[in-house]
This record gives structure tokens, sequence and C-alpha cells, in this order.
């Protein structure tokens, strides 16, 4: 790519109300300076993205602004994500998408990366961090390039690849400032991962970087420079694969150049679930994306317009729900390698029958393993009415915190999610793809796209988006004020390591007294607590014409629209 294409987003970026108008853009606010995303409703007529970083959704807003897709802004957003996220995503991770035009006619991208042929030798468990914690190969950039091949041959696309890249480049290259998320989770994992060379290259002068201080990353634009000039293919077997290669092998990783070349994202149709008059779709597994459908499922053979928004019936319900569709979960892994009885889990007669074993008045006992995991949220639409709901990921906070070499690529470390006990649908196998908690989801009205969504937070994921999605289409709350609700977790955190159930504490006292009452071992974490998830929704009204999007309040992001 030439050096004069990340050079130009700069200036189109410091110029876009010239670009598209002083009303081209609502709402719009400058953020080079470091400021954080500001908790904003987001409007439009035209077309609108989301992420949890502002500078990236201005990436995706530019590109709509040069008349774009859903899928180049898109594109371009994780891009940027990879860069200025670099805790939550990655270039050397895996990316889904949901891609739909605006008839409705839908396909997925699964870009999951592979276990080795050569599997290495594990005593006891498999590690979550270091080199032998990069047991898989990365699939977010062969995802990003056949969304970019779907772009060009069906949705009449025209932005170049590299332009595309190129806002990423430009913030490795020229730096960005640091987001108060980074510095939360560089300072929570400083004493932990100080010894892993990829996670202290983030560090400024050996220590945490202020909120808004320039942090650039001269090996990573080198890389994308590569990545922007020779195609997405090249990364896995071209000479850029040929530097990742040798970047994994000199770190200490099993993956080798050949298992590189092996990386295919699959595009699948989706998992569908009716829910309320309309359809939720998922991916497939090895993702649990069945998991958020049957919870959802479950949810539609409930009443709610008879229960409070927020009350204790609404938790208490929300989360039996969720327990019956986690327990039926064991069963999910890489359908190329196990039998995953996906349509008997999202039949009538399976959520028929966890529907009638809930009891409103008594919560069923949860022992169950809580998996932990960091994720970014993209969503797009276009003018044409085309749409895109996105996950990108390193899994852990920081991945395997341990570069591929020289690259400046932070390698993820999905690989933990494999089973060493040979009984297990999910055990390691040569080429087998991991068991997967990212599911972005897409919900059709009328079979065209009506709510893109998605979240942060493995486990965390279904059940987040349980609440997001009944409070968007239950209790039709703009997507603002249903992003902000309090939200449960159950399960285990960080701070807690009690697999309970986990409520924000503006829930209320009578809330929590009560679920106590029903048997929840319930606990607080602070209101808008990160731990809650990350998660953007974009709704679109065609009765109107309106379309309204947030991200969460408790990130860096925001939603932005162009405006008629």
């Amino acid at each position: 790519m030439r050096d004069t294409e990340s050079r130009q987003f700069i200036a189109s970026r410091r110029g876009i109300l010239k670009t598209v108008g002083a009303s081209g853009l609502l709402p719009f606010l400058p953020s080079w300076a470091g400021a954080q995303g500001s908790s904003k409703l987001a409007l439009s007529t035209k077309g609108m993205v989301t992420s949890p970083h502002e500078l990236a959704t201005e990436a995706g807003l530019n590109v709509l602004a040069q008349g774009g897709n859903a899928i180049e802004a898109a594109i371009a957003i994780t891009a940027a994500l990879n860069v200025t996220y670099p805790h939550f995503s990655s270039f050397g991770g895996d990316a889904f998408m949901i891609i739909s035009d605006v008839n409705g006619d839908v396909q997925t991208i699964s870009g999951i990366g592979q276990a080795p042929q050569s599997l290495p030798s594990y005593s006891g468990s498999i590690p979550v961090r270091g080199p032998q914690s990069m047991l898989t190969s990365a699939c977010n950039v062969d995802a990003l390039g056949k969304a970019f091949e779907l772009s060009q041959s069906k949705f009449g696309g025209k932005k170049s690849w590299s332009s595309l890249i190129a806002p990423a480049v430009a913030f490795a290259r020229d730096g960005f400032p640091v987001t108060e998320s980074e510095r939360f989770w560089l300072e929570f994992r400083k004493t932990e991962m100080a010894a892993l060379s990829g996670f202290s290259s983030f560090m400024v002068d050996g220590a945490v970087p202020g909120t808004g201080t320039p942090f650039k990353q001269p090996k990573l634009a080198v890389t994308l420079e590569m990545l922007a000039e020779r195609g997405h293919r090249d990364f896995y077997e071209g000479k850029l694969g040929a530097i990742v290669a040798k970047g994994l092998k000199d770190a200490g990783s099993p993956i080798t150049a050949a298992d590189l070349a092996r990386t295919q994202a699959q595009i699948e149709a989706p998992l569908r679930v009716a829910y309320r008059g309309g359809t939720l779709l998922a991916h497939q597994p090895p993702t649990q994306g069945v998991t958020t459908l049957e919870i959802m499922g479950i949810l539609d053979r409930f009443n709610l317009s008879g229960i409070r928004e927020g009350s204790a019936d609404y938790y208490h319900l929300l989360v039996e729900a969720v327990k019956y569709a986690f327990i039926d979960r064991r069963h999910v892994a890489d359908p190329k390698f196990v039998d995953v009885p996906t349509e008997r889990l999202l039949s009538a007669a399976n959520l028929d029958a966890h529907a009638r074993k809930i009891q409103m008045d008594k919560a069923l006992p949860w022992p169950h393993v809580f998996k932990q995991g960091d994720t970014v949220y993209v969503g797009a639409t276009d003018m044409a009415g085309n749409c895109v709901s996105m996950l990108s990921t390193v899994y852990f906070d920081w991945g395997s915190g341990v570069m591929a070499g020289d690259t400046g690529l932070l390698w993820h470390n999905r690989g933990a999610s494999f089973s060493l006990d040979p009984t297990s649908p999910n055990r390691l196998q040569p080429g087998k793809r991991p068991f997967h908690t990212l599911n972005p989801g897409m919900y059709l009205k009328d079979g065209k796209p009506a709510i893109l969504y998605g979240t942060q937070g493995a486990d965390g994921q279904p059940q987040t988006l349980a609440a997001v999605l009944t409070r968007l289409i239950d209790y039709r709350l703009d997507p603002l004020t249903a992003l902000a609700k309090p939200r449960f977790l159950l399960g285990r955190t960080f701070s807690d390591t009690r697999d309970s159930l986990k409520l924000e504490k503006d829930a209320g006292e009578s809330v929590f007294a009560e679920l106590a009452r029903r048997g929840h071992e319930v606990s607080a974490i602070p209101a808008q607590s990160p731990l809650a998830g990350h998660p953007g929704a974009i709704v679109i009204d065609r009765a109107s014409g309106r379309i309204s999007g947030a991200h969460d309040p408790r990130s860096d992001g925001r939603a932005l629209g162009l405006a008629g």
C-alpha cells in the first residue's frame, strides 16, 4: 500500500465534516486528542456503525460517507480495532460475521483457527498463557478477506482492500491514545504477565501508560503495510505468511507454515430460532450460537408482557433459561469431528421441555464451570440496507501474551479452550477447531434485518444478549437504554471465583433479597461494571426508516450514524 493512503485517512478523519457536510454525521465527536466514547444514542436514516472504540467507529463511518457498503465499513472498523483495542482484538486472533442484504439473504463467516497437525505433548492441562497456548492458527484475516470478496462479488463493493486496512496502518504507525479499558487491563495483568514480552511491549518505559497517552506500534505497522499491499491470503501462504510462520516458530508456538496455509474461514448458513414473531440468527457450532438461540427459544415460551422489566421475576426467568441452555452446551464442538445435535437442541420439543422445568419460585442449583474471554463487537448498516454483525477476539484479555516474532502480531490463546479429556467432544485433535464463545447475532422481522447485536464476555455473551434482546424486543427500549440497564453474570469473575449469580448493584436491594430467597447465591458487582460485557446494538425500523444505535456505556465506544 502506498504510504499516502494511510496518511490520507488521517487527513480525511480530521476533516470528515468537510467531506460529508456539517449535518452529515449524527452524532459526531472528534476524538484524536484521546477523549473516551460518549454514551449517546445515535440516530440516522441512511446508515450506522458501532464499535467499542470511537476511532474505529469513525473509520467505519468514513467508509460509509464515501459510499462504501456495510461489509467494507465493518472490515475497516475491525482492522482498526485490531490496533487500537489490542487487549481484546488482534489480527492474530479469530473473527465471526453475519452478513445480510436488505431482503434478508443471510450468510455467516466463521473465522476459527485450527489446531496444528503435529500436536505438542501437554502434561496435566493446556497452558492459558505463553508460547504453548499459541495452539491454533489465527483466522481473523481470512474472515475479513472472505467478507471482502463477498462485498465485491455480491454487494457492489468498490473500495480497495488496501484502503480498508489504511486506518489500521495509520494508527499503528502514527499512534493513537490509550483507552481507559486498555489501561485497566494492563494494570490488572501487569504482575501476572510482566514476563511475557508480547504483553510488556504495550507498557511505556516499563510502566502502564495513562489514559490518553499516545502509543505507536511500528513493527505491526510494517506487517500491516504488507497485508494491505499483498492481500489477505498472503498472511497464510505468501511472503507475509512465511514471516508470520517464522515468528511463531521463534516464539515457541507449535503452529507451522503448513498449518497457516490450511487455515480457512467457513461460509455457512446461520442457525435460526423463532422469537416474538421474528427470527434470531446465530453461527453454527463450534460456536455457542446455538446456546444463545436456546435461551431465547425458552424465553419465547413465556409471556414477558406480564413480567416487569428489571424485577426479580425478570432476572430469575432469564437466569433459569441460561442454566438449561448451558447444560446442553456440553454437546458443542467442531461438527467436522463430532456429531453436534443442533437440530434437537433447537427443536420445539427440547425448548418446551426446558421451559416446563423452570420454577419461578425456586432456582436450579448451579455447579458448572465458567469460561472467560474478551472480544469486540462491530455492527454496520449502509444506505442500501445491507447489514453486518460481527465479533473478533484474542480469547483471554491479551491472548497468549506473546507476539509472533517481530511481526507485532499479538497471538491469541483460543486453543486453551480445548480439552485433554479423551471423552470430551471438544478434545484436542489435529486440524480441529476449538469450542468458541463468540456468537454475534441478527434479528429478522418480516424476513428483513431489524436488530444487529453482539457482545464481549465469553460465557457472559449469551447471558448479556438475553438481557439486551428482551429489553429491545419485548420491552421496546431504545438501544442506549437497553444497554445501560443492570445486567447479570452467572459464573466466576476475575475477583470472585464462586459460581454464583453476579448482579450489578443498581438492580436494587429488593431484587437481591428476592433472588436470594428463591435460592440464588447472589453477589453484587458495581453498577456499570465491565464484567457485565460490552455489547453494541443497531435497531432498524423499516416502517419509519429510522435507525438507532449505541455501544455499551461501560466501554470506550459509540455508535455513529449518517444523517439524511
